[in-house]
């Protein structure tokens, strides 16, 4: 288990470096356009530089995991564990890190909860600083040493992913560019997600039977009705779409204290 303090984040890149990063996710971007998933992920893990998946292990996770394996059984995946996470995710991860034999998947916690949130209340007063303490802070300190990290997200699953490329620039709220974010799955439809699944026999996440098609953190999702968004469990009756590790409106968003 990877535990972490939430302040090692990577320093901010000189100007030189991120224009080159720039320039380099513009030629990945082009290179790739026209490509497979499976190819997309093959040329992050050659040509991207020291790379991650990081996975939630949910609903969908297993497809990119599998990827994974097929091609480097060695990829380091991460997996944060929120400490409020459901005991069905938690008993998910293990099986599913066993049967397709991935051999690096580090278990990410941050090491201060305890202080910061003893009793498991911040959630009820502020969201995003819960998010950002349980998930966003231990996850941005895991991936310091990485050049990019590779990530499930699917333009159909939000209005903020609506023009999600294969590849991207990771730009902090000061206006830095950090790191290389790798969406393989960036074009792929929900029929392509299970047809995936359906043709690799994978694993189904045991509480997408009982109506949970995105699942996070057992407080904050709730299970969705026929007809409904498939994220309208997510923080439901709420303006929150991430939890603060992804990016909106182009630009990444660090929630919270």
């Amino acid at each position: 288990m990877v535990n972490l303090e939430p302040d090692s984040f990577e320093p901010d890149r000189p100007a030189a470096t991120q224009s080159a990063l720039i320039d380099k996710v513009a030629g990945l971007n082009a290179r790739y356009r026209h490509h497979s998933a499976t190819a997309v992920m093959q040329g992050a893990l050659q040509d991207a530089g020291h790379i991650a998946l990081v996975s939630s292990f949910g609903a969908e996770s297993v497809v990119l995991l599998h990827m994974a394996a097929v091609i480097d059984p060695m990829v380091p995946v991460l997996f944060v564990d929120t400490e409020l996470l459901f005991t069905e995710t938690l008993v998910y991860q293990q099986e599913v890190s066993e049967r397709l034999g991935l051999r690096n998947v580090q278990i990410v916690k941050a090491a201060d909860i305890a202080a910061k949130d003893p009793y498991g209340a911040l959630r009820f007063s502020d969201t995003d600083a819960c998010c950002a303490l349980r998930k966003t802070a231990p996850l941005q300190a895991a991936l310091d040493g990485f050049d990019g990290w590779i990530t499930g997200r699917k333009r159909f699953q939000a209005g903020s992913r609506a023009a999600l490329d294969f590849f991207e620039v990771e730009t902090t709220e000061t206006g830095s560019t950090g790191r290389i974010k790798i969406n393989p799955l960036a074009h792929w439809a929900p029929q392509d997600v299970r047809a995936y699944m359906d043709e690799n026999r994978l694993p189904r996440h045991p509480l997408v039977a009982k109506g949970y098609p995105s699942i996070g953190c057992a407080p904050c999702t709730s299970p969705v009705a026929a007809g409904e968004d498939p994220r309208a469990g997510r923080w439901r009756d709420q303006t929150k779409e991430e939890c603060g590790i992804h990016i909106v409106n182009g630009q990444f968003i660090r929630t919270g204290a």
